[in-house]
Formats: C-alpha cells, structure tokens, sequence
C-alpha cells in the first residue's frame, strides 16, 4: 500500500507540473505572437526612411495613425497606446490598436488539465478502494489457510472484481472443511475397523493354531479326523482371507471422496475445455495433438469430473508416451459416445495391462517418473458414478484408453 501512496503523489506531482508548465508555455506564446504591431511600425519606418514621408497606412491592421513631432510637448500626450521612434533627426508617434490577449484559450487549456487531472485522481481513488483495499485484505488468505485457520469465513465483498474469487475461496474453504471432517471420520472408521476385524481374526486364528497343533502332536490318529481337522483350517483360512479382502477394499474404496453432481451437458464444452488445456503446451513439446472432428450430442455426467477424467488420460499420455502424438476420437455404439484418447510409444508390458485401474500400481515403466498409481484408478471410479465405463488396450506401441459417456 505504501508503494501506492508514492504513486499517487507522483502522479500530483506530475499533474501539477504540467499545469504550471503550460501555463507558462501560453505566457510565453502571449509574448510573442501577441505583439503584432510592432512588426506593422517596423515596415513604416523602413518605408519612411526611404521616402521621407508618412506612407500610406490604410492597409495596415494595427497602426490607426503616424505623427510627426514639430517641437511640441503633444506628441507624448496621446491618449491611445502608442510608440515613439526617431527617423533620422525627426520623432514618429505611431498609434496601434492594442491585441487584444485570447484568454478563453488559457481557459480552456487549464479546464481540460483540470478535468484530465480530477479524472485520474479519481480512477486512483477508484482503484484504491475498488481493487487494491479488498485485494489486500484478501492477501491474508491464502496463508490463513496454508496454516489450517479455517473458522473464519471470509468477508463478502460487494466490488464485482473479486466477487466470483471472493465466493470460489470460500467454497474452496467450506471443501477442506468437509475433506478435514472426511478424514477424521474416515481415521475413526478405520481404527474400528481395524481393532473389530482383528478381533474378528483372533477366532479362526486359534482355531488354526488348535488343529495344526492337534496334527502335529498325532492326536488325530484316523483319516476322517485328519480330512476334518484339515476342514476345519481351511474353513478359517478362508474366514481369514475373508476379513483381509474386506480390509484391502475399505483401505481403497474410503482413500478419495469423489463426489459427482449429475447432470447432462453437451461433450463439446469437456472437449472445448481439453483443448484450450493442452493445445499451445503440447505445441511447445512439438507433440502433435490433434482432436477428430465429432457430432456434438448431449451425454450424462458430471461435466467438471469429465474434464478431470480427460486431464487424466491426457496427462498419462504425456508423462509415459514418447511425445511424438496424442489423438483424440470419437465413435458412437448404441447409446453411447466412446472418447478414445491415444498416445504413441507405450511401453508398458501386455501382462500388465489387467492392473491398470488398480488403486496404488504402477507399471513397470514407470521407474523414473513420479505418481502415485492413483490417477487410473480415480478415473475409472469417476466413470462409474457417472453410469460409464472406461476400458485400455494395447495395439503395437499405441496407448488406447476409452471413456464410455452414456448419452442422454
């Protein structure tokens, strides 16, 4: 705020100096141009020392009249404006029209400065308390935020600048609020979980550890208590197996809260959206990008999310593809429109294909790049909430994954 001030008294300065300056200047100007008559006495004195007589002055425009002195105290005592210069041995009294002084333009030139200057003084002002005020205010934020001070919640603001920035912070405020509450009751869920199915596991646990020990110390000495102990293991191996799978898919299914607003909306504004994404930053990879030309139609889904499977797939493409191309096309079966995107130079092995969607793996071509195994996975979930599908397969050295969008 304080380099504000400093401009702000600059531009007075500046305001200022340029109202003195030209006011100076028009001075200046008066001066010179506005003494004409002398000009007009110059040329008669020139005429008269040639000639010796008063010339003809009719077709002057200053001068009225010209006097030659004989002696007399009246040649200084005109009342008109007048000069008196020697010619020779003789006195000349010339009389002149003063000019008269154009003071509307000294008007108007310190109006227009004065409305220029109050215009920008009060576009500063403007932008002071329109911009810079709530701006500053909302400075604080980000950093409130970064420190986890989620209590407070931001101030409206009725200034139309920060209006929709003002409402997008809050709502990315009330999010962290319901990703904070999420997590605690998803750790709470998880610790019960966890002591209940460790609970659960003690039983058919002891049971194995009784029928193993039965088996090896030879109590039982006969096949059928031998099959039915064997049973019996295999039966609590299995309520074992049971209570991991269930632990393996609540780890998995309650890590990321992907909400889904469903709606119906046209394919073009996801694909306008990718486009205006991606279409400048992979010309500067030189990796062709082309999007085939499609029939625009109204599918179902949530359009954010879509965007976010499409920026998936896409970022995929960039980081494991070999940069060359990436395409994107279209087709239609039955009730459905297929959004294919591919990418050239995959290298992932094809017994590797099945685990694509899986939460937390990656590829075997993934050594020296960064992720989380997580991206594939969110992408199929989002699918799915949104009645789609989404399906990979491998051609050459060619990536295909195709989302499935139900239309409306």
């Amino acid at each position: 705020m304080k380099r504000f001030y400093l401009i702000f008294a600059i531009v007075l300065c500046l305001i200022t100096g340029t109202f003195v300056c030209a006011n100076l200047a028009f001075d200046s100007g008066s001066d010179q141009s506005g003494r004409p008559y002398r000009v007009e006495i110059s040329r008669l004195c020139r005429q008269i020392e040639k000639s010796g007589e008063i010339p003809d002055i009719s077709d002057c425009e200053y001068v009225t009249s010209i006097t030659l002195s004989d002696g007399s105290e009246d040649l200084y005592s005109s009342d008109n404006d007048n000069l008196i210069r020697q010619i020779g041995s003789k006195l000349y009294r010339f009389d002149y029209k003063p000019v008269q002084t154009d003071s509307s333009g000294r008007l108007v030139m310190n109006v227009s400065i004065a409305v220029v200057a109050a215009a920008a003084v009060l576009l500063l002002i403007y932008v002071r308390i329109r911009l810079l005020k709530p701006f500053n205010r909302l400075s604080k934020v980000p950093y409130e935020l970064s420190k986890g001070n989620l209590s407070t919640p931001i101030e409206e603001h009725k200034s139309r600048y920060f209006g929709k920035f003002i409402w997008g912070v809050n709502m990315l405020r009330d999010n962290i609020i319901d990703r904070r509450e999420h997590e605690l009751e998803l750790m709470k869920e998880k610790q019960t979980l966890i002591l209940s199915i460790s609970h659960d596991i003690r039983t058919p646990l002891s049971a194995i550890k009784l029928y193993a020990n039965g088996l090896s110390k030879g109590i039982y000495n006969d096949e059928e208590k031998i099959s039915n102990a064997a049973k019996h293991i295999n039966s609590n191996a299995d309520d074992i197996d049971s209570f991991v799978t269930q632990l393996t898919r609540s780890a998995s299914e309650d890590l990321i809260k992907l909400d889904v607003k469903q709606s119906e909306f046209y394919i073009s504004e996801v694909i306008n959206t990718i486009n205006n994404n991606y279409d400048l930053r992979l010309a500067d990879n030189s990796t062709e990008f082309t999007i085939e030309s499609f029939r625009d139609c109204i599918v179902n889904g949530d359009p954010e999310r879509a965007v976010e499977v499409l920026q998936n797939l896409l970022e995929n493409a960039i980081k494991y593809g070999d940069g060359r191309y990436i395409r994107i096309t279209f087709s239609q079966e039955e009730n459905c429109l297929l959004v294919c995107v591919t990418n050239s130079g995959c290298t992932l092995p094809e017994g590797e294909m099945i685990h694509i969607f899986d939460s937390f793996w990656r590829g075997s071509n993934t050594a020296n790049k960064s992720g989380s195994g997580l991206g594939l996975y969110i992408c199929r979930q989002l699918m799915l909430k949104m009645d789609g599908e989404i399906f990979a397969e491998k051609k050459g050295d060619e990536m295909r994954i195709t989302a499935v969008f139900r239309k409306a």
